[in-house]
């Protein structure tokens, strides 16, 4: 589990003190991934650095599973660095060792025999699917397989926690499938928490439990993700659901999640109110494995606001008055 506290780290630069955190908050429970989110120079890496226990903080605590990081000697400091995991942005291999010199590289480092490496590595490569890459240096292999390495490298010492920073940048849409399909293994298999800083929202809908929207070097959200999606306000819904255009017109936005209540709700309320439900805007996305939807409706009818009422009730979020045509609802 992580834990952070009103962390704050600043930096000199020749125009002054540029502060890259400030008063950050946040935990990751012990077996989920969470993405932090945000522009470039929002101080994603920064945190990232901070978790890894490679940056100190100018204030605030970093807790790992309970433990204070702030207080420990430089033995005590080692023995948690060890415990963490980094998939560092960028190309990090070294290019004149193969696939297996690479993973095995802090082994090597830890003194762990060559058995035992051996065994470790092996593993790896059939987690991360290139199994048949082991003898293969760098450049004979793709962007995708090539970071898949390099998380295989984080993941050698069998840390609890796995800090990914903007871990499918440069990447194609394959590669980076194959990339957030390996730290979804981390954690399935693996049992490591994993934290991923990135610009990409589609890597946060596509793999995180939870999410943080880092601006600035300030929290602005934090939460379940399927949770944040289903108020229509929030950054992150405006971040990952599909867009609805200003000029669509409707009575109401609706998020719908899961699919029994994409499938059922809007036919069941038209048929239960005598409406005729129309959708106008919107569209659906897949948070995870759950699909989510967000639609802008238009109600005739003259139990409109029931029938809101009574998807409100069966846990649609529903954001009614929408100001714009009116004419798709009767009076």
């Amino acid at each position: 589990m992580i834990t952070v506290e009103n962390l704050t780290k600043s930096f000199r630069s020749t125009t002054g003190a540029v502060v890259a955190l400030d008063d950050v908050t946040l935990n990751v429970e012990a077996g989920v991934i969470a993405g932090v989110v945000g522009p470039a120079g929002a101080g994603k890496s920064t945190l990232a650095r901070v978790l890894a226990l490679r940056e100190r903080p100018d204030s605030g605590v970093f807790r790992l599973d309970g433990l204070n990081t702030a207080a420990l000697d430089q033995r005590s400091l080692r023995a948690a660095r060890a415990r963490i995991g980094v998939v560092p942005a960028g190309e990090s291999l070294l290019a004149q060792r193969t696939a297996a010199g690479n993973i095995a590289l802090p082994l090597e480092q830890a003194g762990v025999d060559g058995p035992r490496r051996r065994d470790r590595v092996g593993k790896l490569l059939d987690l991360i699917g290139l199994t048949d890459k082991a003898a293969t240096y760098p450049d004979q292999l793709t962007p995708g397989q090539r970071q898949r390495i390099a998380i295989a490298r984080a993941l050698v010492g069998e840390p609890t926690v796995v800090l990914a920073d903007d871990p499918t940048g440069g990447l194609d849409a394959t590669g980076a499938a194959g990339v957030l399909a390996v730290l979804d293994r981390a954690r399935g298999e693996l049992g490591a928490t994993v934290l991923i800083a990135t610009q990409d929202a589609g890597v946060v809908r596509k793999i995180a439990d939870d999410v943080a929207v880092l601006e600035d070097g300030r929290i602005l959200e934090h939460g379940r993700l399927l949770d944040l999606v289903q108020d229509p306000d929030s950054r992150v819904a405006r971040t990952v659901l599909p867009a609805i255009e200003k000029t669509a017109p409707g009575v109401a936005d609706v998020v719908l999640v899961g699919f029994a209540s994409i499938g059922a709700l809007l036919p069941e309320a038209a048929s239960r109110f005598g409406n005729e439900i129309t959708v106008s805007g919107g569209g659906v996305t897949k948070i995870g494995e759950t699909p989510v939807a967000r639609f802008r409706l238009g109600i005739t009818g003259e139990r409109a606001d029931a029938a809101l009422g009574w998807l409100e009730e069966r846990g649609a979020y529903v954001q009614r008055a929408l100001t714009g045509p009116r004419a798709v609802a009767a009076a």
